[in-house]
């Protein structure tokens, strides 16, 4: 049966597990018709567009 030979310190435990909870912020673009930041691959927000063509009528 396999057992460690010595015993992990709290830091080197805390240092691999550290890595684990960290967060990834959201990749944004920016939409090709009005220039706002946006997720990709989604219709703007702002203006209504997707790829240059009006998905969503906004009012202006």
């Amino acid at each position: 049966m396999a057992v460690p030979k010595r015993k992990v310190s709290k830091a080197r435990r805390d240092k691999r597990r550290s890595a684990v909870w960290k967060l990834d912020t959201p990749t944004l673009t920016r939409c090709s018709n009005c220039g706002a930041l946006i997720a990709p691959h989604r219709v703007c927000k702002h203006c209504g567009y997707y790829k240059g063509v009006e998905v969503i009528k906004k009012e202006a």
